[in-house]
């Protein structure tokens, strides 16, 4: 009966995880450009609460407002659309909570 050595035992073990470790290479992510200070046509007018088409771009499906990572809005714009998406809410233009 052989005995395996802890080297090789070690060595086993860090041939999988090489492997998966060369897949997991992060590269860093590309910036996100605010939509709305992009287009000056767009900054110009407000963040309207009727306009539902846009204002869902910025939901999710369950009905959650996006946070601004994953939105690419700026902290000004984020602020806007998070109050015309409630106002929204209110006059039952959009959902609370997806079924």
């Amino acid at each position: 009966m052989e005995k395996k050595s802890f080297t090789t035992k070690m060595q086993q073990a860090n041939d999988g995880a090489d492997d998966k470790n060369k897949r997991l290479v992060r590269r860093p992510q590309k910036r996100k450009v605010c939509l709305y200070c992009a287009d000056k046509l767009l900054a110009s007018s407000d963040i309207d609460y009727k306009d539902t088409s846009k204002l869902k771009k910025f939901i999710t499906e369950k009905g959650k407002i996006h946070p601004r990572r994953m939105s690419g809005a700026c902290a000004k714009h984020q602020r806007e659309i998070n109050t015309a998406i409630k106002r929204a809410r209110v006059m039952a233009l959009l959902p609370f909570k997806a079924e």
